[in-house]
C-alpha cells in the first residue's frame, strides 16, 4: 500500500505530572516552531485557565512540528497529541488515540508506572498501537531507572501485551532541560552524551509507522474533536483516513444516526506549532480542521458524495459517578458574594445565569464536545443528573460554569450502579498509595473503614511504602482530605476505575456532623467566639448566612443548629472581664472539591461566581426534624 513518509502522528500519554506538556514544549522549541525573539510561556499546550491553575492537562490538544532530518532529507511533519493524564478525562484520551499511529509512554524515573499510566497504556494496547517508552526526569535525586523499566515491563505483561508490543525502544530524557538519549544515564543525572532531543526525534521517525492508504479509496475523514471560532463558527477537528479533503469541496456528512447530508467545506485549516493556518488540501494521515458544518458531532464521518462509507463511532467507558446539578434555590440567589453592600454592586456587572433554561442549554452544549458525559432528566424540572468518569471531571465542569456566571445547586456525588444477574453492582477503584513508613497504620485504618482490601504492598527501601487497594468508588468520595490529614500532607494517592463488584454495603465515611445556621443574618465575631469550641467554622465575620446553611463542622457525630448571628448585648454596666481580648480561630475555607467531599446525603452545595456555600437540602429546621423522625419510624 502507498505510504506517506512526510508525516508521523503520535500521542504522548502518561500519568499526571510526569512531564508530557513540558516535553512537548521542548519539542516545539527545538524544532524551530517559534521566532528567536518570541516570548514563550511554560506549558504552552495548557491553554485553558483551569489547566494552568491546577497544573494538569484537561483537554486533548494537537500541535505539529516540522522536523528537519540531520541527513538533509525533506522535512517531516510530526503531529503530536497531548493527552490528559487523569483517568477522569478518559474520553479525551480515547479520542486522541483514534488520531495517531503510535504512542510515547512517558514514565517518571522515580515514581514509575502509576494508576493513570496503566489506564492510558491499556487504551493504547487495546488500539494495537506501537509504544515508545520515555523515562523522564532522570535527574531526580531519588531516580531509580532500572527498577522503573522492570516495573514497566511487568505492567505490559499484566496488560497482556503481545511480543511485538513488548519489544519497545527506550529513550531517557530530562524534558525540563530539553535533553534525550538512548544511553541509560546514572540515577539522578541528566543524560551526558546529548544536549538536545535529537535521539528522541530520530526514535519517533524510526518506530512510529507512517500513514498508509489506498490510492483508489474514496474520501473518509473521522471527526475526533470540536472547537469554536468567533468568525468561522463550529470547527471540526478530524483525521483524513483515505482520499483528499479540499477547501470548497462538497462532501457527504454521515451523522451518528446513519443519515447522510451533502455539505460544503467553507474553510480548511492545518496546524503549525500552536496556530491553525489556511490550507488548500489535506491528504491521508493529515490532521486538519474544517469549518462550514454547523451541527457536526464527534465520531461522525465526512465521506465521498458518490460512495459514502462511514467510519466506526468513537466509544468511551461508561460513567461511574453522578451528581445532581440544578438552579440555585437558596435565599441569596443572584445577590453576589455576601448578598449585600459592595459585593452586590460589583455582582451586578456579572452576567448572572440563574434560570433552568440557561442551565439546561449550557449542559446540552457541554455534551457536544464531551463524549464521556451524560445528562439525564430528574423528577424536578430545574435539576438534572449529570454522569461522568469521576469526581474531578464533574468538579471541573461546575468550576467552568461558575466562571461563566452560572449559579447552581449541586448534590452530593453518587456512584452509578448497574444490575448484573439480578444483583446490584457498584464501581470499584484500584488505589495506589505512596506514604512514609510511619503513616502505614493510619492509611490501613482509613481504608478499612472504607471497605478497601489491600492487593499489593512493596517497600523500595527509601523509607516509603507503596500500597495498592481495591476499594468501592463510594469509599473514595471525601477520602482525599482525610488522607492528607492522616499522612501529615506527605502521602500521594492515585486511583483508576477497576470494574464493577457486588454492592459492598453501608459505608460511613464522615464521622462528624454539621453546624447549621438556625436563622438568617450576618455572622458576628461575638457568636463565632462562643461557637468555635463546638467545632471548626467555615465562615468569616460579616458573612451573610441563611437558615439551613452549614457554617462549620461539629466536633460530635450529630448536627447542631446554632445562632451564629448573635450580637453582644450593650449595657452601661461594666463587666469584670470587659478588657479580656477574645481571639477568633481563622475559619477553614473549603474549595469546590473539598465541599463536594464534605457533603452528606441530606446536604448540597450552592455554587455562585463568588462563593461556594454548603447547605441542607431542606432549609427549615422543623421540616428536617419531621423528615428525620419519619425515617426513624420507617
Amino acid at each position: 500500500m502507498p505510504t506517506r513518509n512526510d508525516i508521523r502522528n503520535v500521542a504522548i500519554v502518561a500519568h499526571v505530572d510526569h512531564g508530557k506538556t513540558t516535553l512537548v514544549d521542548a519539542m516545539l522549541k527545538q524544532a524551530g516552531a517559534f521566532a528567536a525573539h518570541q516570548h514563550l510561556d511554560d506549558r504552552m499546550m495548557d491553554s485553558n485557565d483551569l489547566e494552568r491553575e491546577k497544573g494538569i492537562t484537561i483537554l486533548a490538544k494537537n500541535t505539529a512540528v516540522k522536523y528537519h532530518p540531520k541527513d538533509g532529507g525533506a522535512p517531516i511533519t510530526i503531529n503530536i497529541i497531548d493527552t490528559p493524564g487523569h483517568a477522569d478525562f478518559g474520553g479525551e484520551v480515547e479520542r486522541g488515540l483514534s488520531m495517531v499511529d503510535a504512542v510515547v509512554l512517558l514514565v517518571d524515573a522515580s515514581e514509575g508506572p502509576l494508576p493513570q499510566t496503566r489506564f492510558v497504556l491499556r487504551k493504547a494496547l487495546t488500539a494495537r498501537l506501537p509504544v515508545i517508552l520515555c523515562i523522564n526526569k532522570t535527574d531526580r535525586p531519588d531516580a531509580r531507572i532500572d527498577e522503573v523499566i522492570n516495573e514497566t515491563y511487568d505492567l505490559f505483561l499484566d496488560l497482556d501485551a503481545d511480543e511485538d508490543q513488548i519489544e519497545f525502544p527506550i529513550v531517557f530524557a530530562c524534558a525540563r532541560d530539553g535533553v534525550a538519549s538512548l544511553t541509560k544515564p546514572e540515577n539522578g543525572t541528566v543524560p551526558a552524551d546529548s544536549d538536545n532531543l535529537e535521539p528522541f526525534f530520530s526514535t519517533i521517525l524510526e518506530h512510529v509507522p507512517a500513514p498508509t492508504f489506498d490510492a483508489d479509496a474514496p474520501l473518509q475523514a473521522h471527526v475526533t474533536n470540536l472547537d469554536a471560532d468567533n468568525f468561522l463558527g463550529r470547527i471540526a477537528l478530524l483525521r483524513v483516513e483515505q482520499g483528499e479533503l479540499r477547501k470548497g469541496q462538497t462532501v457527504a456528512w454521515i451523522k451518528r444516526d446513519g443519515s447522510i447530508q451533502n455539505v460544503r467545506i467553507s474553510e480548511l485549516l492545518m496546524t503549525e506549532a500552536l496556530t491553525r493556518k489556511p490550507a488548500e488540501v489535506a491528504g491521508p494521515g493529515d490532521i486538519c480542521a474544517v469549518a462550514g458544518i454547523g451541527d457536526i458531532m464527534i465520531g461522525e464521518t465526512l465521506a465521498d458524495t458518490e460512495n459514502p462509507i462511514a467510519l466506526p463511532l468513537i466509544t468511551v467507558d461508561e460513567p461511574a459517578i453522578s451528581m445532581t446539578i440544578g438552579t440555585n434555590t437558596s435565599p441569596l440567589v443572584g445577590k453576589g458574594g455576601s448578598g449585600k453592600g459592595a459585593d452586590a454592586k460589583s455582582s451586578n456587572k456579572v452576567d448572572r445565569k440563574v434560570t433552568a433554561r440557561q442551565v439546561k442549554d449550557r449542559l446540552d452544549r457541554e455534551l457536544i464536545g464531551n463524549v464521556s458525559l451524560r445528562v439525564l432528566d430528574t423528577e424536578r424540572p430545574d435539576a438534572w443528573e449529570v454522569q461522568g468518569r469521576g469526581e474531578l471531571a464533574l468538579a471541573i465542569l461546575i468550576e467552568t460554569m461558575r466562571r461563566e456566571g452560572f449559579e447552581l445547586t449541586v448534590g452530593k456525588p453518587q456512584v452509578v450502579t448497574r444490575e448484573v444477574n439480578g444483583k446490584t453492582h457498584e464501581p470499584v477503584e484500584r488505589l495506589t498509595v505512596d506514604v512514609p513508613e510511619e503513616h502505614m497504620g493510619a492509611v490501613t485504618q482509613l481504608m478499612g473503614i472504607r471497605k478497601g482490601r489491600m492487593d499489593n504492598m512493596s517497600n523500595h527501601g527509601s523509607g516509603w511504602v507503596r500500597m495498592e487497594f481495591v476499594v468501592p468508588s463510594r469509599g473514595l468520595i471525601g477520602f482525599r482530605t482525610e488522607f492528607l490529614t492522616g499522612t501529615r500532607g506527605t502521602g500521594i494517592a492515585h486511583s483508576i476505575h477497576e470494574g464493577y463488584e457486588p454492592w459492598f454495603g453501608t459505608l460511613t465515611t464522615r464521622n462528624n456532623g454539621s453546624l447549621v445556621a438556625d436563622r438568617s443574618g450576618v455572622v458576628t465575631a461575638f457568636a463565632m467566639t462562643n461557637l468555635q469550641e463546638r467545632g471548626v467554622l467555615f465562615v468569616d465575620p460579616g458573612t451573610e448566612v441563611y437558615e439551613g446553611m452549614i457554617v462549620g463542622e461539629n466536633s460530635r457525630a450529630d448536627d447542631m443548629d446554632v445562632n451564629i448571628t448573635k450580637e453582644k448585648k450593650l449595657t452601661n454596666m461594666r463587666s469584670s472581664n470587659a478588657d479580656v481580648a477574645e481571639s477568633i480561630v481563622p475559619p477553614r475555607k473549603l474549595s469546590l472539591e473539598q465541599s463536594l467531599e464534605f457533603c452528606r446525603e441530606d446536604e448540597c452545595i450552592e455554587v455562585t461566581p463568588e462563593t461556594v456555600r454548603i447547605r441542607k437540602v431542606v432549609l427549615d429546621a422543623k421540616d428536617r426534624g419531621r423528615t428525620a423522625s419519619r425515617a426513624k419510624k420507617g
